[in-house]
């Protein structure tokens, strides 16, 4: 008996955690589906006038999405070979709070009057997040970031210093009676500037706050390019990976693309 529960684990396990087989990919597919739809019924909902005509309606459907994906959080636990471990994990967290608001509203009916526990439901977009794993683009583009990561987190972190002394030279130069009334308001002027975002709820009135203000304009241009070739980098690194691990088979030389089916050299099937 046991060897048949472990055995019928297994195969709902491939099913739900894998891609190579026909069943894995139409779980997949018709889950995708169950996203985009019970996403687009929560937007839908957010507008007033379908909202007092059809709200409902959105509600059953909500609750029939809910019961889906009830169950489907639950078939992951029971097959998982580490319950425990996908529990925890990111998508793990996002299943469980796509399906959380929908009880709360059902377990305290006073609660569904309040449009806190309503906007609650819009955690189900998360979900969403979940499309990523079944891209393989997506994954690619996932461990390029992760491998620029302490990359970008060094130059955020002096993009910081660098705003904190713009900021601490404008609030001595300007002063509260300019609109740079503390630093950390004049740190804050500092990013939008550095960004280019530029606001203008506070700017510079003197000759040599507003020179002080293009420099720190021309610093943003200058290195408002740096992340995005951190990360192209790190892109064109995975790419360049990820083709050099696809061999052929038949000739044993690399550098394929990541979608080709048959070898550019040779010929052969991959």
């Amino acid at each position: 008996m046991s060897d048949k529960m472990s055995d019928y684990r297994q195969k709902l396990y491939d099913v739900i955690f894998g891609t190579e087989t026909a069943a894995g990919r139409n779980f997949d597919l018709m889950l995708i589906i169950c996203i985009l739809v019970s996403v687009g019924i929560v937007l839908v909902d957010s507008i007033p006038r379908y909202h007092s005509d059809y709200g409902a309606l959105f509600f059953r459907i909500e609750l029939t999405f809910t019961a889906i994906f009830t169950i489907e959080y639950t078939l992951r636990l029971y097959c998982s070979p580490n319950p425990r471990r996908y529990a925890r994990s990111f998508f793990g967290i996002v299943d469980l709070l796509s399906i959380v608001p929908t009880y709360l509203t059902l377990l305290m009916p006073a609660a569904s009057s309040l449009l806190v526990i309503r906007l609650l439901r819009i955690l189900r977009i998360f979900r969403v997040l979940r499309l990523f794993q079944y891209l393989s683009e997506a994954n690619v583009l996932t461990r390029s970031l992760m491998q620029s990561r302490r990359k970008i987190f060094v130059f955020l972190f002096i993009m910081l210093i660098l705003a904190t002394v713009y900021g601490c030279l404008m609030y001595l130069i300007e002063g509260p009676q300019n609109g740079f009334s503390n630093i950390p308001v004049s740190i804050y002027w500092a990013v939008v500037t550095i960004t280019t975002v530029g606001y203008g709820d506070v700017v510079p009135h003197t000759a040599l706050g507003k020179a002080i203000a293009s420099l720190v304009m021309v610093t943003g241009y200058a290195i408002i390019a740096v992340p995005t070739g951190i990360v192209t980098a790190e892109l064109a690194n995975e790419l360049n990976r990820e083709r050099s691990m696809r061999n052929c088979k038949n000739c044993e030389r690399a550098g394929h693309d990541a979608n080709a089916s048959y070898c550019k050299h040779c010929g052969s099937e991959l």
